[in-house]
């Protein structure tokens, strides 16, 4: 019988992106049992109730080890956990010259510190055949002026899953990189998104950018698929060749 998500306990960490809300929606839609975790307990139970009574809140920070050790109690105490998703990310662009270490060490405890920690407190709590999965993205492979932090810590997430892999064996250890993704987050960071989005489309091989869909529907595809391990999948349109 396939593996499925059918009541299996999946915990996200990062509640406020347009991709974890995707993922959510799917997970419910095939019977997952979800918890969202976010730093603002306030703001990841306004996510939660927007998404739906069956979505548990759970307080998780991860720049704060005792927050994360305290989340994975409650965790225990609720009879654990068959996958845990980290959507989490905190951004340090800019040239070189202009970067602030307080930014470079959010940036890193959102994509590395914090991910080896929710292992630490986390994998003994994966139930058989459970998972972790944590984001990588693009700029590790296609590294541009203005993303040398963005570029150092998703590549570093690819390069721990395979160590986690090993170590934590039978546990499940995977990545997902996305490439450009229709979302909210380029209303911000982009002076015009639109035109963004023409350009990446022209000269990505699937000619088009990503939808939350897209990174959902394979955030899925690891957590059931019990011989993948280790493995960062690129759901990129295969811009990294262009």
């Amino acid at each position: 019988m396939p593996y499925s998500l059918r009541d299996k306990r999946v915990l996200i960490v990062g509640s406020g992106s347009d991709i974890a809300a995707a993922l959510v929606t799917d997970l419910l839609r095939e019977g997952a049992r979800v918890t969202l975790a976010g730093r603002n307990i306030e703001k990841t139970a306004s996510a939660t109730k927007a998404l739906g009574d069956a979505v548990r809140p759970l307080s998780l920070d991860l720049s704060d080890e005792e927050s994360i050790r305290a989340a994975a109690d409650q965790v225990r105490a609720a009879g654990g956990l068959d996958h845990l998703v980290s959507v989490a990310t905190e951004r340090a662009n800019g040239p070189v010259a202009s970067l602030e270490r307080g930014a470079l060490h959010a940036a890193f405890d959102a994509k590395v510190v914090g991910p080896i920690l929710l292992a630490k407190h986390f994998a003994r709590l994966i139930a058989e055949e459970g998972s972790l999965l944590f984001f990588s993205g693009l700029a590790a492979w296609r590294p541009s002026p203005g993303l040398a932090a963005m570029a150092a810590t998703n590549g570093s997430v690819s390069t721990l899953v395979s160590a986690l892999a090993v170590e934590l064996a039978p546990t499940r250890v995977n990545a997902l990189s996305p490439g450009v993704i229709d979302t909210s987050n380029w209303d911000v960071v982009a002076a015009d998104k639109q035109e963004l989005f023409r350009q990446v489309a022209a000269s990505a091989p699937a000619r088009r950018v990503g939808d939350p869909s897209d990174v959902s529907a394979a955030a899925r595809a690891l957590l059931v698929n019990p011989y993948i391990n280790g493995e960062t999948l690129h759901v990129d349109g295969g811009a990294r060749w262009s």
